[in-house]
């Protein structure tokens, strides 16, 4: 087995898990994580081990070098954790690690799997609970590339998504090109800084963590998972910022407790740049019952009045729109009257010398008109 060709492999392996063999030997038929067969590539060897990763976790791991068809071979590396956020995790490191000892550019892209990061004879990525790692030993980059997407293809896609907390990141479109996340951490060691404020920061293994950097600023945003512990690591936080000032030490540009969140920023040009990253920073919280929710009659209640009071709005609001539409209707047809009877009483004193009112001809009524209409003598 090369393990020596997958540096990067060796250290993750190091750095998350210790490798142990259940009851002294393998596993009776252990369930496969590696295909025997990749589209134009076969499996010619393969190890497999269930692993115990620092937090306890169970999960498995296996390693198999492929042969293509084209003569091109790889090596391909699978850890399966119990949470996608577990396998993003170490896929993040993964990519930091390579970052600052082989390609200080590495960027996170998507284009396999979940995520991915490519290097010219390398590619890691991640999807559902599987973090994958592949290295070339022969071949093009191109056949490389072919061969992580159809291992993905055969993977469980889970949850298809990162950590919420990456997505909180100020800029987040170009924070996760660089980002370094923790789920349920012990310590802050592993982001690959050390700062004297991470001293005071305890999480009892009850918070997430994610690290980016902006430019010369590094921000790095905890996330306790109840307000109680975000409250009491702020006290300590704010504590140790002022004795590190008192010690001449290096301190947090600026910091700030957002929700449940433990803001900072570092190495920031001035105060005023660290505090405008900060103001990015938007406190979300989703909160997802185990069980039956117990505020699910009051939930009701406050739908049926606000659907109620939008009925009832909706309502008054129709019913005004009517009333004026019939007044204004009404006032049309009013003065549409009066105008008409106006003119009517203009046309009869236009052609009347009565001044408008009904004049009886009398002298103009002769026999030779009507003569039935006219009054006969008296006897």
């Amino acid at each position: 087995m090369r393990l020596s060709r997958l540096p990067f492999v060796s250290s993750l392996v190091l750095t998350f898990a210790v490798s142990v063999w259940a009851g002294g030997g393998p596993p009776d038929s252990p369930s496969r994580l590696l295909p025997e067969r990749i589209g134009k590539y076969k499996q010619v060897t393969h190890s497999f081990s269930p692993v115990i990763d620092m937090t306890g976790t169970p999960t498995a791991a296996e390693e198999a070098e492929y042969v293509g068809s084209d003569g091109s071979r790889a090596l391909v590396a699978i850890d399966r954790f119990r949470q996608d956020s577990q396998a993003y995790e170490a896929f993040s490191l993964g990519a930091d690690f390579m970052r600052r000892h082989k390609q200080p550019n590495l960027e996170i892209r998507s284009d396999i799997g979940t995520a991915c990061f490519v290097t010219d004879n390398t590619i890691g990525f991640f999807k559902g609970t599987s973090f994958v790692k592949m290295e070339s030993f022969k071949g093009s980059p191109e056949s490389l590339h072919e061969l992580a997407e159809a291992l993905s293809n055969t993977l469980d896609k889970g949850e298809n998504d990162i950590p919420a907390l990456i997505k909180h990141l100020p800029d987040r479109e170009q924070a996760q090109k660089n980002a370094v996340f923790l789920n349920s951490f012990a310590n802050l060691n592993q982001f690959g800084t050390q700062q004297p404020v991470f001293s005071a920061i305890e999480s009892g293994g009850n918070a997430d963590a994610a690290f980016a950097v902006y430019g010369p600023s590094k921000l790095l945003i905890v996330e306790f998972n109840t307000p109680q512990l975000a409250a009491e690591n702020d006290q300590r936080i704010i504590a140790r910022i002022h004795e590190l000032w008192n010690l001449g030490q290096p301190a947090p540009t600026a910091y700030r407790r957002v929700g449940n969140y433990s803001v900072f920023v570092f190495d920031a040009p001035d105060e005023q740049t660290a505090k405008q990253l900060i103001d990015q920073v938007k406190y979300e919280q989703v909160v997802q019952w185990l069980g039956e929710n117990p505020y699910i009659f009051k939930e009701a209640q406050k739908r049926y009045i606000n659907t109620t009071l939008g009925v009832l709005v909706a309502v008054l609001q129709a019913s005004g729109f009517a009333l004026i539409t019939c007044l204004g209707m009404g006032g049309l047809i009013g003065a549409l009257l009066f105008n008409y009877r106006r003119t009517q009483q203009r046309d009869v004193a236009a052609y009347s010398d009565a001044g408008g009112m009904l004049r009886l001809n009398l002298d103009e009524m002769t026999p030779e008109t009507n003569p039935a209409r006219l009054l006969r003598e008296r006897n």
